[in-house]
């Protein structure tokens, strides 16, 4: 692949492309317990991107997407993975999304809560992951629930038993294999919101480091890298994104 010198330096100006990876979503990225080699779709696609720009992908691995989200702003990285949010949009210029999950509140068997319309009650607290897409959406959303805001997303259904919190928010799949032997309790019928994972490079890259990225993410979808990289990791729960137009 060749490109201009300029638009190499743009992605890759310490000579690797540093892509930061984070684990606090298990759909997109997670660590070999064993090996401790880290996979997922996030790093598929990052080392395909290394690839075609001829040089090697060289992983920041985070254990929270705020922290992720920071290595780019701050340019420690050079790409990342993360839900398109407008607060995070100052500093990092997004892709159009590549796969979409879903964000769901767990509650307890016994609880009043029987719909997304009830859980903005000044009675309710809602416990998220710190600086997760969802932490970001609900702050802005709920006007009368107390967010309380564990250290991480995995954190979040322990912190919700531990500290009898009425409401826990997060990714599905998530949120189901976090609460799986406990009994007692039960997800809520429908999401809340809809989570867009995407691809983002820091802003200051310039225009044209944005839109070859964009366009990347888009042949990615096309060509059915994104779907057959959901499946070679068994990720159930997250759909391939539709095309968008660049």
């Amino acid at each position: 692949m060749t490109l201009d010198p300029s638009l190499l330096n743009a992605f890759a100006p310490t000579g690797k492309l540093r892509a930061s990876i984070n684990l606090g979503n298990p759909l997109l990225a997670n660590r070999n317990a064993p090996t401790g080699e880290v996979g997922g779709i996030s790093v598929d696609l990052a080392r395909e991107f290394a690839a075609r720009l001829g040089v090697e992908a060289e992983l920041v691995v985070f254990d929270t997407a705020s922290k992720s989200v920071d290595a780019v702003t701050t340019e420690a990285a050079d790409i990342g993975f993360f839900a398109i949010d407008p607060v995070r949009g100052a500093g990092i210029a997004f892709t159009a999304p590549y796969v979409l999950i879903e964000g769901f509140y767990l509650v307890r068997d016994d609880s009043p809560v029987q719909s997304n319309e009830d859980v903005d009650q000044e009675t309710n607290r809602v416990v998220v992951g710190k600086g997760s897409a969802y932490d970001l959406f609900l702050t802005r959303e709920l006007k009368r629930a107390q967010i309380v805001r564990a250290a991480s997303s995995q954190a979040v259904v322990e912190t919700f038993l531990a500290d009898g919190i009425e409401v826990a928010a997060g990714v599905k799949q998530q949120l189901e294999a976090d609460s799986a032997g406990k009994p007692g309790l039960r997800l809520l019928g429908e999401r809340f919101m809809v989570i867009q994972q995407a691809m983002g490079t820091p802003k200051s890259r310039g225009e044209a480091a944005a839109a070859h990225l964009k366009a990347f993410v888009e042949e990615m979808k096309r060509d059915g890298f994104v779907a057959a990289s959901l499946a070679r990791h068994g990720v159930k729960g997250a759909s391939v994104a539709p095309a968008s137009d660049l």
